[in-house]
């Protein structure tokens, strides 16, 4: 875009694939924290003041603003067709965090859907 290598910026779309996973796991958190809700009217006014003032929420919801202020940066450096297909590094990083954090379970079938993800969002950058 402006004559830099696109390589120069790895460091930084890592930052933003990093913080976008960051904030799943937070807000994750806090939704483990306060239980599960529906949207249904009655259901959404009593949960909305638990999720607006759970600190996990609130942390979560600011780290995902500043991912999204970084790929802005991003984007403003390089090509979506280079930046964005970086971002499903952050389906590994989900997966084995989730695991580690949260217990979830990793079996044959997640690892192969990431696998399959990554190794396409691969081929799709390098067209």
């Amino acid at each position: 875009m402006n004559g830099e290598p696109v390589e120069k910026h790895i460091p930084l779309i890592l930052v933003v694939v990093s913080t976008n996973a960051l904030s799943q796991l937070l807000l994750k958190q806090g939704m483990i924290n306060i239980g599960r809700f529906d949207f249904a009217g009655a259901s959404l006014i009593k949960m909305a003041p638990s999720i607006a003032l759970n600190p996990f929420v609130i942390v979560g919801l600011m780290v995902m603003v500043a991912s999204m202020a970084l790929h802005l940066l991003v984007l403003s450096r390089v090509e979506l067709s280079f930046a964005y297909p970086f971002l499903s590094i952050s389906y590994v990083i989900v997966l084995f965090l989730g695991a580690l954090w949260f217990g979830e379970m990793i079996n044959a079938s997640r690892l192969l859907g990431v696998a399959l993800i990554c190794l396409g969002t691969f081929f799709v950058g390098r067209s």
